[in-house]
């Protein structure tokens, strides 16, 4: 038996604030509150927040096969240092996350690894070519809890209904890339005032709109659990926002990035600032942050998409998509939106722990007695420099870098094990 309790936490969940208190913990779950008794291992929190620890829908860890840009080790590594104790990887890797036995042999590396628990995405679509469906039972008795061809578009809108209604048998989500290829094109940012000045491709709100509109009519039809991926746009919301009140089922999520970032920070030309769908325009920004206090959004997901600096050091029109971002986002999501910003931390907390749980049908995490004990604490007053030189995952770049943010994790437990601790450093 291992016991360890936390001393002087200011508990935290959905549930409300349940003030300062001692939390104990046993083996892999939690014990209970200020309990008393022999312990093997004190650790004094000194008030920061303890909360369960968050869960990530969205995430590429690149293994199999792009390990140069993450892997299982430094991705979940990367996961643990923002907080998480749950990664749903996708399936967008080399080779793709299209048969069972890639989903156990992830699975497997995962645990021995003993960092934050994966729960593997698998392709909805043989080799992410749109034409033929993947043995989603398969996948499912494997270990894998989403379907998704995530990177890439569903283009024939009947596969996708059949993709819904075999998901629908068998209780899986699906998830979806809502970007209509024909009117996308090549963008590489948003199109608009910006692109225009630039000269640069652009990739316009209503490639979003049109495809969201599109994937949500099927999810009506065939009744099948749609998830859609990192909404980017007020139009592209407004639309999840009509189906949701047709009685479709539908949730959304939404980006640390789509929330912090406009389409105005391309104008240095920086490709680290490219990112698939693009960033928005401020008027996107802000209706996207307004609907968080509205309840509108189910989940924040990072889409974490590591590459390495040669990519990321290419012109604009040939550098890769994808912001590495899992490590910073909940300091940066609380610096700009509950200390700068107005959100509540419970709304916050909910977006990261509780949201993600209901759209994947998981029980909701809380500091209940016998609940899985994966924790994160919070220190939410001292102020740490972004420094990506310093990041777990092996992409070394950031939009943020530099930046000064509050509400670093300082420790994350996940089933009862410590497997992250910050050093102390402040500015």
């Amino acid at each position: 038996m291992r016991r360890t309790v936390l001393q002087n936490a200011h508990l935290i969940d959905h549930r409300g604030d349940h003030g300062k208190a001692d939390l104990y913990l046993r083996d892999d779950v939690i014990e209970g509150i200020d309990l008393g008794g022999e312990v093997a291992q004190t650790i004094d929190v000194a008030g920061a927040v303890v909360t369960p620890a968050f869960i990530d829908l969205h995430a590429h860890l690149r293994e199999p096969g792009q390990e140069v840009k993450e892997d299982l080790r430094s991705g979940l590594g990367a996961a643990v240092a923002g907080g998480y104790g749950t990664v749903v990887s996708m399936a967008n890797t080399t080779p793709v996350v299209d048969e069972p036995g890639l989903v156990t042999e992830m699975l497997s590396k995962s645990e021995a690894l003993g960092l934050a628990r994966l729960r593997p995405a698998a392709a909805l679509s043989r080799g992410l070519q749109g034409k033929q469906l993947t043995d989603f039972a398969a996948l499912r008795e494997a270990g894998a809890v989403m379907i998704t061809d995530d990177g890439e578009p569903v283009k024939d809108a009947h596969l996708l209904r059949r993709a819904c209604e075999y998901a629908a048998e068998l209780g899986l989500v699906v998830q979806t890339h809502s970007e209509e290829p024909g009117l996308r094109q090549d963008g590489v940012m948003n199109e608009g005032l910006v692109s225009q000045r630039l000269g640069l491709p652009g990739n316009p709100v209503a490639a979003e709109a049109a495809m969201i509109y599109r994937d949500c009519e099927v999810a009506m039809l065939s009744g099948g659990r749609l998830h859609v991926a990192h909404v980017s746009s007020k139009r592209g919301l407004q639309v999840v926002e009509w189906f949701k009140a047709q009685g479709a089922p539908v949730t959304a999520e939404v980006t640390p990035h789509h929330l912090t970032l406009s389409d105005e920070t391309l104008e240095g030309f920086d490709p680290v600032y490219k990112v698939a769908p693009p960033l928005r325009t401020h008027d996107d920004v802000a209706y996207l942050r307004n609907a968080l206090i509205r309840g509108v959004i189910d989940a924040i997901g990072t889409d974490h998409a590591p590459h390495t600096q040669a990519e990321k050091e290419r012109d604009l029109l040939e550098a890769p998509f994808g912001i590495a971002n899992i490590e910073v986002t909940f300091p940066l999501l609380y610096s700009e939106l509950v200390a700068n910003g107005g959100l509540e931390l419970s709304t916050l907390l909910d977006l990261l722990q509780g949201g993600p749980a209901r759209v994947m049908g998981w029980q909701v995490p809380t500091l209940e007695a016998t609940r899985a004990a994966d924790l994160v604490v919070l220190d939410l007053e001292t102020g740490r420099r972004v420094a990506p030189e310093t990041f777990k995952s092996k992409a070394k770049q950031s939009p943020w870098t530099g930046q000064v943010l509050k509400g670093w994790p300082v420790m994350t437990f996940v089933r009862g094990k410590m497997v992250f601790e910050r050093e102390v450093l402040s500015d």
